[in-house]
């Protein structure tokens, strides 16, 4: 176990990168004020370093809104400030106390879409938890498929393409006209709940006809865990608690 000392005080830190790329990037990103203490002490439970890109976000960021808020990338955010997301933490449900013996099981979810879709970076052993994608890789929780799809990306390439404008195409089928409009108007623990499901034929053919209301982001997961056990006898496992 590495002592808080040695995780923060690391030559070529990541934050000045992260910041650079997040200032450079041709869409919206809002970077939320982080919480010291709460960064630190995630910071130790992670046992990982700040030169990581994983490391710096959590103890030097609250939190990113990428894109008018379509993707919330979780980081240690201050209590009670606007707006508020889960925090990285929270999310995991770290201990309330640091525990040298805890880890996350499958990964640590890093990140949550409006639609219910979960970006998460996988643990040492993958496949155990029924997931895709090498140890370290990044996967997606695909709200329209109910599957896990490995990226190819580790964290530090994945956070850079979130930034760079790619988000368009990854959601191209996933979007509609007025979007950006109803994705401002949600609170940081909301999703957006479509009827028919994304999941559904209806809603590929035409998602722009489809009725959208806002819902608590625990029950947009809690319905996508249920779905895939349902349809495919399948439990997708850990997407964040919320």
């Amino acid at each position: 176990m590495r002592e808080l000392s040695q995780l923060i005080d690391v030559e070529e830190p990541a934050w000045p990168e992260i910041r650079e790329t997040l200032e450079a990037s041709p869409v919206s990103v809002e970077v939320l004020p982080a919480d010291r203490d709460l960064g630190r002490a995630s910071l130790l439970q992670l046992q990982v370093t700040a030169r990581s890109y994983l490391g710096a976000l959590v103890l030097h960021c609250g939190g990113l809104l990428v894109d008018d808020g379509w993707l919330r990338v979780f980081g240690s955010p201050v209590g009670g400030a606007a707006p508020e997301i889960p925090t990285l933490a929270g999310v995991n449900q770290f201990p309330v106390t640091f525990d040298p013996a805890w880890r996350p099981e499958a990964g640590v979810v890093v990140a949550h879409d409006v639609l219910g879709g979960v970006f998460a970076l996988n643990s040492g052993t993958p496949a155990d938890a029924g997931r895709p994608g090498a140890p370290g890789e990044v996967v997606y929780f695909a709200p329209d498929s109910l599957r896990w799809e490995a990226l190819g990306v580790g964290h530090s390439t994945w956070l850079a393409w979130l930034v760079s404008g790619a988000l368009d195409e990854f959601y191209a089928d996933l979007r509609w006209p007025g979007w950006k409009e109803e994705v401002r108007a949600l609170n940081g623990n909301q999703g957006l709940s479509l009827f028919p499901p994304l999941w559904s034929a209806e809603a590929r053919q035409d998602i722009s006809a489809t009725s959208r209301r806002p819902v608590p982001m625990k029950e947009l997961l809690g319905v996508a865990r249920d779905s895939c056990r349902q349809f495919d006898g399948v439990d997708p496992g850990f997407l964040g608690a919320t």
